[in-house]
């Protein structure tokens, strides 16, 4: 499976300095960071967001690889590049350039799918688009970033409105779509299980809650379980316990963490709540997985 981030961990693959971002504000679906960076060649793990990249200063020759394909282009400040979600992808360029990221999260843009296309989406993917230049979506990052620069009463409320403008306009002109659709036994079609499984995958951390999967699904609670239990054979719940006490067992087996960082790391309240969980599925506590994993 790929290894999937939140945008807010991309300097640790992509070293640049924040000249500005959204962090500690109360905005919903939309994060926001300025990055200066110098000439660079680095390989950018899936993430968990759709991605915009607006050229704010300076010019350069920028390469990408994605899927598998190199595209190359002369980008400069008023030109953006799009990045769809969940999927690798490799640049480099060599010449400093100032650029915003402006993500937008998945729930936002399979909402507002369904409501555009008036049909439940099961994946929507941003075109592979290296350099364009649009006058919309200029506008709408610009009243982004200013909003960071000079907040104004209501700015949660400005910011989905722009939100909503930004995911509509890229959904009629630069996004492709697929319907939700159920084999014969009721299973989720591939692509929205992968999408679920990225989803847990990058939050099993935090706290998941049904109604949150049941979005992505963009169906109700009771009919997403049904679904969800067809398509894994388990309990949206019982899924999710069972990944985290697999990942708890892998860092358990090969690092030295407290047990207590670990629980708290693959998303237990507490030690003791990860050492039930991993009795009742593993038949051992966390202490003698360890102890076993060092004698071998």
């Amino acid at each position: 499976m790929a290894h999937v981030i939140r945008p807010e961990e991309l300097p640790q693959w992509v070293p640049g300095e924040v000249l500005q971002s959204s962090d500690g504000r109360d905005w919903r679906d939309i994060y926001t960071r300025t990055y200066r960076y110098g000439s660079l060649d680095v390989e950018v793990p899936a993430l968990t967001d759709f991605m915009l990249v607006s050229y704010r200063n300076g010019s350069t020759r920028v390469d990408r690889r994605f899927e598998g394909r190199w595209t190359e282009a002369q980008c400069h400040p008023g030109d953006f590049s799009l990045l769809t979600r969940s999927q690798p992808s490799h640049w480099r360029w060599t010449s400093p350039v100032d650029v915003t990221h402006v993500y937008v999260s998945s729930e936002l843009v399979a909402r507002l799918a369904a409501e555009v296309f008036e049909r439940p989406m099961v994946e929507v993917r941003l075109n592979d688009l290296l350099q364009a230049q649009d006058g919309v979506v200029n506008g709408i990052v610009t009243a982004i970033v200013n909003e960071i620069g000079d907040p104004a009463t209501g700015g949660g409320l400005y910011i989905d409105a722009l939100g909503v403008q930004l995911v509509v306009h890229l959904l009629r002109r630069y996004a492709s779509v697929e319907p939700v659709s159920f084999s014969a036994r009721g299973q989720l079609a591939p692509a929205l299980r992968r999408r679920l499984v990225d989803h847990i995958e990058a939050r099993l951390d935090q706290d998941l809650t049904l109604k949150e999967l049941a979005d992505i699904a963009n169906m109700g609670v009771w009919n997403f379980s049904k679904h969800f239990r067809a398509s894994f054979q388990t309990s949206p719940h019982q899924y999710i316990v069972e990944r985290r006490v697999e990942r708890a067992q892998a860092l358990l087996s090969q690092d030295r963490l407290p047990v207590k960082t670990v629980a708290f790391m693959c998303g237990f309240s507490d030690q003791a709540h990860l050492t039930r969980a991993m009795r009742a599925r593993l038949g051992c506590t966390p202490a003698a997985l360890r102890k076993g994993a060092s004698a071998q």
